[in-house]
């Protein structure tokens, strides 16, 4: 199994691998398309789940509006990344989905998959350095809201990728990015990503790449790059358990 404990850093994606914000996402993308759709497109197929995965998970948020438009052949000005949540546009759009994303957040918390708050607090007593990479631009809230800020040397979120003009994934520009300001080799440092496009970018970054299976598949993981995958990043910390004792049985 790919290891991460002996990486010179992990980087983490946020949404679906260190917490489940990605069934926030999900909510609130849905409840987006599912009104908005309907009144531009009635004949379209209706928003589903489905679509989650294959046209928004992992891409920056006027990327995932573009796509699910073009996919029902719904054509919108981009406008500005400012537009107000009511406006028919691309960022109109997607800053209506965050409003509703924000709504649940502060209402509901942030709930934090206790295999991945395990490995991070593995890693740290190992020294090993870490990053979130995320696409999302509440990155920075949704860490300190689940208490995980202070646990990461380096943030590259959607708000970092639009100042430094970065790719957004599928491109590994935000890896990276988060490999430079660790001052890490791509080639010696683990990416985790639970999307596509996220495992995609940091195969195409030279990464070693883990995937986490939380609704894509795992085959469309591999597929996609991951040198292995997982359901749940307490696997990890069991694979460094048994070659720890291995090793302590080849001493003996």
């Amino acid at each position: 199994m790919t290891g991460v404990f002996d990486a010179q850093a992990v980087l983490f994606d946020l949404d679906g691998v260190l917490t489940d914000t990605a069934a926030v996402h999900r909510r609130a993308w849905s409840a987006l398309f599912t009104e908005f759709l309907p009144a531009v497109a009635p004949a379209a197929a209706p928003y589903t789940d489905a679509d989650y995965f294959a046209l928004v998970d992992g891409k920056a948020r006027a990327a995932g509006v573009r796509s699910v438009l073009a996919s029902r052949g719904v054509s919108v000005p981009d406008g500005e990344l400012d537009d107000p949540p009511d406006a028919r546009t691309v960022h109109g759009l997607g800053n209506r989905k965050n409003v509703g994303f924000t709504e649940i957040i502060r209402g509901d918390g942030v709930e934090v998959f206790d295999g991945s708050l395990r490995l991070v607090e593995a890693l740290a007593a190992a020294g090993v350095p870490m990053a979130v990479v995320s696409s999302s631009r509440n990155a920075v809230l949704v860490l300190d809201t689940a208490g995980l800020l202070g646990r990461f040397t380096v943030v590259i979120d959607g708000v970092v990728a639009h100042d430094e003009r970065l790719a957004s994934k599928p491109a590994p520009d935000m890896f990276l990015t988060a490999a430079r300001g660790l001052d890490v080799d791509p080639v010696r440092t683990v990416v985790i990503e639970d999307a596509v496009s996220g495992v995609e970018a940091g195969r195409r970054g030279g990464f070693r790449v883990i995937g986490v299976d939380r609704g894509t598949g795992a085959s469309a993981l591999v597929a996609a790059g991951a040198d292995v995958v997982v359901s749940d990043l307490a696997d990890l910390l069991e694979d460094h358990r048994g070659r720890r004792r291995s090793a302590v049985a080849e001493e003996i």
